[in-house]
């Protein structure tokens, strides 16, 4: 039987000596977009039929948009009913997490991983108690994260995406890959809870993009996790959907990116190009629209993207069609 690695060994340090890249000096006051992207403007009114209709508008997002500073952007979406689920990987929990609690949030990875500290402190390491709570109780990492932050000692919850979702009763539901993520590395680390946990989150998320017809998936900065964990949902919930004699090929994808793609982004690239392995495009842009559906690509950062969608919303011309 091959040999594990001791974690009891570690040495886990307080957040205080952690050297911080960020702080909330990166969090964006709510103010309009001077100019709207035109697909962020036809999304918007996508997403305004969507609420008309009850259809699921989902947001799935990388943890740079965390990074971003555009979380007063999308509570306030949020408390207007314009989102439906949000969506995201570990490193989204973590970096929202750590900014609720100390105001502060990402390290230096040129610096720590050099003597072997990078990721190995201590508060941060309290999301995998959490994350064992939650499997006990049956709930997934979004929710027993967000109750923590809402009714936790957290001086900065009102930037917090997750106490957010679970004050509305909105699933932020978390994807996670073992190994990943800082937080896996800790000797208080429980790999089955945390796969517990979050499958239960990817139900909750296949539930509601059972609803996705007349509804919009978005995707800001996930290259693999958001799509990968969009089209196997699409597939269980086709799946169920012609049974029952339903279709669901009617909706829009969003994907607001950093890589350039071609005007046209209505054909995926050729394989041996290396733009095919880009998922974003093929998966949501491409391949789950192309029977009744249809997307958009906006290339610009979170910081741009995610105003610009929040301004377009509360346009009069939209928010009252």
């Amino acid at each position: 039987m091959p040999e594990k690695f001791d974690t009891s060994r570690l040495k886990v340090l307080p957040l205080s000596q952690r050297q911080h890249d960020l702080n909330l000096s990166v969090i964006k006051d709510l103010q309009p977009a001077l100019a709207v992207h035109p697909s962020l403007q036809k999304v918007a009114q996508r997403i305004v039929d969507a609420k008309k209709s009850g259809a699921s508008v989902i947001l799935m997002m990388g943890a740079h948009v965390i990074r971003s500073g555009v979380q007063r952007f999308i509570i306030d979406m949020m408390e207007k009913g314009y989102i439906s689920c949000l969506a995201g990987n570990g490193a989204c929990s973590i970096h929202d997490y750590e900014l609720a609690l100390i105001g502060e949030t990402t390290e230096s990875v040129a610096l720590y991983i050099r003597e072997g500290q990078f990721g190995l402190w201590q508060e941060t390491g309290q999301l995998n108690e959490i994350v064992s709570q939650a499997a006990q109780e049956g709930m997934g990492v979004g929710e027993a994260v967000g109750r923590a932050i809402h009714e936790g000692a957290f001086p900065h919850r009102d930037i917090s995406l997750f106490a957010a979702a679970y004050r509305l009763g909105i699933p932020y539901t978390v994807h996670v890959g073992i190994g990943s993520d800082i937080v896996h590395e800790h000797p208080n680390c429980d790999g089955a809870a945390w796969g517990k946990a979050s499958y239960t989150d990817f139900l909750y998320y296949t539930k509601i993009l059972e609803n996705i017809e007349n509804g919009v998936v978005m995707n800001y900065g996930s290259a693999i996790m958001a799509p990968e964990v969009y089209l196997k949902a699409l597939a269980m919930v086709r799946n169920v959907a012609l049974q029952e004699g339903r279709e669901i090929r009617r909706f829009s994808t969003l994907v607001c990116d950093l890589k350039d793609l071609p005007d046209d982004i209505s054909a995926e690239a050729p394989k041996g190009c290396s733009d095919y392995y880009f998922r974003p495009w093929k998966t949501m842009l491409v391949r789950t629209v192309d029977d009744g559906g249809e997307s958009f690509y906006v290339r610009a950062p979170h910081a741009e993207t995610v105003p610009q969608l929040w301004t377009a919303l509360n346009t009069t011309q939209v928010a009252h069609i």
